[in-house]
């Protein structure tokens, strides 16, 4: 239910009988934390009477407060945006803008921005290249350089308070489990975290006194960016909180490079960071990026989901959040487990060992395609996938020649995925070291790294799960109990493979417990 004060509020705002300028129509939208009234030329945004931990807007004295923050804040990259406050009135019964009476609320009036011009719309629109990207680049280098020193008591316990807001997304997250994100996703994620924290605590020191620490936006996203072609406007820093803007450029910059990979611009995102990077003369900026990114991507997913669950939000708009908000918990999987660049995660194994029950599970919370040989063969063969032909269609399905351009094709749509800036998951018994090494070979020649994962589970497992395929009705794989020994005879341990490049996962266990325990692996390597 809404509250009876929010619906008036919004009714009011929503009329344009209530502005002086008569707009022709208003539109509502709102954040998190805020309700935006746009009424051309103008947009109003008002605060919402939360207090949701990291911002307090609870009384009518700190919005005003923060809408005066605001203002002085946002004119430092878009001067000419942010025109003043306005005070929301009320006198006999009735609410308007400014005058005589009680001041309920208070609004920080905007000159509109065309739509047009905004980097999220342009990027939608395949519409920006590196240039439209170097003017931004070279507005944030110039406000970066000219931010006055911080003093020594905000610098000293800049990466306290960021391992703080982590922290914190871990724990009010966990309200979202189940609706934008799982429990294993959250663990993995704050698992990397700490480790990060821990293993590079020098690292994070050195920025601390090398002045890496400064009054930054914030909040760099896509849709706070402004590319006109009469100036860059980057509007809506972080007003609320000192703790939270106060930080490392590489952080700031992060936010921007994680949203590009976010809208699948991965190019652009590392454009930007090898730019910033030489600009700014920062090297230690790099080895940051995937820890920044992955917790940019954190607070995004924490703050859609906080959105969703807004008393005056729909029903439509709440899953339209929460799906994003699951796109972000899943971004910051990948950069937990795989880094910022494409690459392979081969799950491998005896038959019925598990490889692909956990090659699925993955493939769903990195939010990466699952390719699997025993879908590929069939497809090949233009045999339905669920069908599992008599003694002689399965002796061609799975003869050598068939088995050859089964593996051939995988190689071939995984390349395409990798070339194209998308991890990928290949589920595949690969019990032949030949195309164990054939796969090593043409991903090292291209520059990609693969992580092998061999699935184990131990005989009366895997001889329960056969058994338990002949009444299955949508399983894919033909292999059956009869098989096992053959099968197994037929396959080539992956001796050859370091340790380094693989990964043994017992499969024995409850299907959410392997699937933790395989994240906390990949995540401490």
């Amino acid at each position: 239910m809404i509250a009876a004060a929010s619906q008036r509020l919004l009714s009011f705002l929503s009329d344009a009988a209530s502005y002086a300028h008569h707009p022709p129509q208003v539109r509502l939208v709102q954040t998190h934390a805020s309700w935006v009234a746009i009424a051309p030329p103008f947009v109003y945004k008002i605060k919402k009477p939360v207090n949701l931990g990291f911002l307090d807007f609870s009384s009518l004295e700190l919005r005003h407060a923060d809408c005066e923050r605001e203002l002085v804040l946002n004119r430092r990259l878009a001067e000419d945006i942010y025109l003043g406050l306005e005070p929301i009135c009320e006198r006999d019964g009735c609410l308007h803008w400014g005058g005589d009476g009680v001041v309920i609320e208070w609004a920080l009036k905007m000159r509109e921005m065309d739509g047009r011009y905004f980097l999220i719309h342009l990027i939608k629109e395949h519409a920006v290249d590196t240039q439209a990207m170097d003017r931004m680049v070279d507005k944030l280098f110039r406000f970066y350089s000219e931010q006055p020193p911080l003093t020594w008591s905000v610098i000293k316990d800049a990466n306290e308070h960021l391992r703080r807001g982590c922290e914190d997304n871990f724990r009010d997250s966990r309200a979202f489990i189940g609706q934008s994100v799982s429990l294993q996703v959250l663990d993995a994620i704050a698992h990397y975290t700490r480790r990060f924290f821990d293993r590079h605590g020098a690292l994070l020191e050195s920025r601390l006194h090398d002045h890496w620490i400064r009054d930054c936006h914030g909040d760099l996203h896509l849709e706070h960016i402004h590319l006109a072609p009469d100036a860059v406007r980057i509007y809506d820093c972080i007003e609320f909180n000192q703790d939270f803007r106060c930080i490392d450029v590489a952080c700031d910059i992060a936010f921007l490079a994680m949203d590009l990979d976010f809208n699948d611009r991965r190019d652009l995102s590392r454009y930007i960071v090898d730019r910033f990077a030489r600009l700014l003369e920062d090297r230690g900026m790099k080895p940051l990026m995937d820890f920044y990114k992955c917790y940019r991507a954190c607070v995004r997913g924490k703050v859609e989901s906080l959105h969703a669950n807004a008393e005056t939000v729909g029903a439509a708009e709440k899953e339209s959040c929460l799906q994003l908000a699951r796109r972000y918990f899943h971004l910051a999987l990948q950069y937990a487990v795989a880094g910022s660049l494409p690459r392979v995660f081969v799950f491998m194994g005896k038959v019925a060992s598990g490889k692909s029950a956990l090659a699925e599970a993955l493939g769903r919370e990195l939010d990466w395609a699952v390719l699997s040989s025993d879908r590929l063969r069939k497809q090949l063969a233009g045999t339905p996938v669920h069908h599992r032909g008599d003694a002689g269609e399965r002796a061609a399905l799975y003869g050598q020649e068939m088995t050859r351009l089964t593996y051939e094709q995988l190689f071939e749509q995984a390349f395409a995925s990798l070339r194209s800036g998308h991890g990928i998951i290949l589920d595949a018994t690969f019990s032949r070291r030949s195309h164990r090494d054939a796969l090593k070979a043409a991903l090292q020649a291209e520059g990609f790294e693969v992580l092998w994962i061999e699935a184990r589970a131990s005989e009366p497992i895997i001889r329960e799960r056969l058994k338990d395929r002949d009444q299955g009705v949508d399983v894919v794989s033909d292999a059956r109990l009869e098989d096992y020994k053959r099968l197994s005879a037929g396959y080539e341990a992956p001796d050859e493979l370091l340790p380094d490049e693989k990964v043994c996962v017992s499969t024995d266990g409850p299907l959410d417990e392997v699937f933790a325990s395989l994240l906390s692996e990949l995540v401490t390597r």
